[in-house]
């Protein structure tokens, strides 16, 4: 983790690990906004000066948070990945990890990955769309996130050597999934999957679909058009 994301090192100390499996649950619970770092602290039975040793701000918290989902997910994505060899296999597991299907906790850290995964759908825009993000990103704050977008499009240009815009899919893939997912929950008429609330089984089912349809008709169209 990048050492400019904490003031101390969240993972070198006990009450640093339940600063952030804390935090997790409670942004999930009750979202970034409402998030304070005395309610967290509450929460914890600590004070709120415990946590700022460990963290400058609540933002700081989040990008952290965020950038281990993402390191976690890239690892998933090199984990379930490993011993295929069809390109579009890879694209196709790939494909259910941003959904969260076929969820491996073996690797979890005791974190509650489903409070996590909630707090990326929901929160991690938040994360770059700031006023500081030039600064954040020379800091390099966002690199898990540009590594995982690199290694999918790699993954991209395998399965089609000639196709142009592997960068922009695989970013477009991620948020995309995160994007319709939320939408699926808080605003339903703006996808075609209706809330998870009436079948969440059948409307995840249907997105996955789409985003099977959304890569590979890209994809496929292009090497169509090259021959």
């Amino acid at each position: 983790m990048n050492e400019r994301l904490f003031l101390r090192d969240p993972e070198s100390s006990e009450l640093g690990r339940r600063i952030v499996r804390q935090s997790i649950l409670l942004v999930s619970e009750i979202g970034f906004e409402d998030t304070t770092f005395r309610k967290l602290a509450d929460r914890m039975g600590t004070k709120e000066a415990s946590i700022y040793r460990y963290f400058e701000n609540k933002h700081r918290l989040l990008v952290y948070l965020v950038a281990w989902y993402w390191q976690w997910l890239e690892f998933q994505l090199v984990f379930q990945t490993n011993n295929l060899n069809d390109p579009r296999q890879k694209l196709e597991r790939l494909i259910r990890l941003l959904l969260f299907i076929d969820l491996d906790e073996s690797h979890s850290k005791d974190i509650d990955l489903r409070a996590l995964h909630n707090i990326v759908v929901h929160e991690s825009s938040k994360a770059y769309l700031t006023h500081h993000v030039t600064e954040d990103n020379r800091q390099q704050l966002f690199k898990p996130y540009k590594d995982l977008c690199r290694r999918i499009a790699d993954i991209i240009l395998s399965y089609n050597p000639t196709y142009q815009y592997a960068r922009s899919l695989a970013s477009s893939l991620i948020e995309t999934a995160h994007y319709q997912a939320f939408f699926m929950e808080n605003l339903p008429t703006l996808t075609d999957f209706g809330p998870l609330d009436t079948d969440r089984s059948e409307a995840r089912g249907k997105l996955l679909g789409f985003m099977h349809h959304l890569l590979f008709s890209s994809l496929d169209a292009h090497i169509s058009n090259s021959k």
